[in-house]
């Protein structure tokens, strides 16, 4: 059964995907950090239905991913331009393109994204933010974040439910609860 919103759930992946989990979405922010602005333009480079595109571009605008701006009057006609938050969904489209280079291209990459100062491909290098080591999924644990709501309760069979405040070893969080 589809799931109606998560807009409940105590989970910032969740919230996230609230606001951009619809796969259209992400190929319209894909374009949008490229310089579409302009519906046609959108609807000619992704083939969407306009109604499907309308919906989800007033979507982004009620979420302050895009902002809306008037560039004609008469008819009056808008660009879609992203904000601060749009712009930072940057690093999340470079790792699902990544992924998607990976997993589900045979051929190679389709499309690589190059930095503009030193002209080089870029990748989504995960490291740790502390100690700049190279991240593995397995060096990886959830905790429970100074924003949680209630006890956090991570999936797998070894794994408890954690209160707030703990993390699964017993220490105390520090910082604000």
């Amino acid at each position: 059964m589809r799931r109606a919103s998560f807009e409940e759930m105590d989970c910032s992946i969740a919230q996230a995907l609230e606001a951009v989990g619809e796969w259209w979405t992400l190929l319209i922010l894909r374009d949008a950090l490229f310089g579409v602005t302009r519906f046609d333009q959108f609807t000619e480079r992704l083939g969407i239905a306009r109604n499907v595109l309308a919906q989800r571009l007033d979507h982004l605008v009620a979420h302050g991913i895009l902002n809306k701006v008037a560039y004609q009057q008469h008819p009056v006609r808008y660009d879609y331009r992203l904000t601060d938050k749009g712009r930072d969904l940057w690093p999340v489209l470079i790792a699902l393109r990544q992924w998607g280079d990976t997993w589900a291209a045979p051929n190679g990459p389709r499309v690589q994204t190059v930095h503009r100062t030193c002209g080089q491909i870029i990748t989504a290098e995960p490291t740790c933010s502390h100690c700049g080591e190279y991240l593995h999924s397995k060096d990886l644990r959830p905790v429970p974040g100074p924003g949680a709501i209630e006890p956090t309760s991570i999936s797998g069979a070894n794994s408890p439910t954690i209160p707030k405040g703990r993390d699964p070893g017993g220490t105390e969080a520090q910082g604000d609860s």
